[in-house]
């Protein structure tokens, strides 16, 4: 996974600040800003919502199969509306809010959870039908060891905090994280 440019991480913030915005007027995602070209390949990324420096939503996909900039559209909107976790972003939040995205690199096979590194490295952990997926950036800001880290990405799984000892699958991945300064506040009448 090659670094995105500053212009490229311009563009996927006005995207999901755009998608989100249309969303919250009950408009189409149509009309989103012109993109680089770079930005129509596939890709992996999670946007997360903050208001006032509180968690609103985090929503994402690891599988990169549409173009990294529908990818962005789609998890704003979802993040503000589907995040279980959260009533839906209403109108009225929307100056108050934070963008964050994170574009993950593909996948690993994590063999030996010597390799996790908290703070660098994200993780998904799967049993069965149950998946749980952390942004490396969780593992920092929570103060995380390993061990914890791999706990909680059960947790999320809805497993058995120990699961990851016990036959779960573990993936890594490693994510190009960046977002907005602060909310950019209400328009100037």
């Amino acid at each position: 996974m090659r670094p995105l440019t500053p212009e490229e991480r311009a563009a996927l913030l006005t995207i999901a600040r755009q998608a989100l915005e249309q969303h919250l007027l009950g408009r189409s995602l149509e009309g989103l800003p012109q993109i680089p070209a770079s930005l129509t390949e596939p890709g992996a990324a999670f946007v997360t919502l903050r208001s006032e420096g509180s968690l609103r939503g985090c929503v994402g996909s690891v599988d990169a199969t549409k173009a990294l900039s529908d990818t962005v559209a789609y998890c704003a909107v979802a993040a503000a509306a589907s995040d279980p976790r959260f009533s839906p972003v209403s109108p009225a939040e929307f100056f108050l809010l934070t963008i964050e995205v994170s574009v993950l690199s593909p996948l690993e096979p994590l063999e030996g959870v010597a390799r996790l590194i908290p703070g660098t490295h994200g993780v998904c952990v799967t049993a069965g039908q149950h998946r749980g997926i952390l942004l490396p950036q969780v593992a920092s800001e929570q103060g995380w060891d390993r061990e914890t880290f791999l706990d909680f990405a059960c947790r999320k799984a809805y497993l058995a905090p120990d699961a990851w000892r016990h036959g779960a699958t573990l993936h890594f991945f490693t994510a190009e994280v960046f977002g907005e300064a602060e909310a950019p506040g209400a328009p100037e009448p």
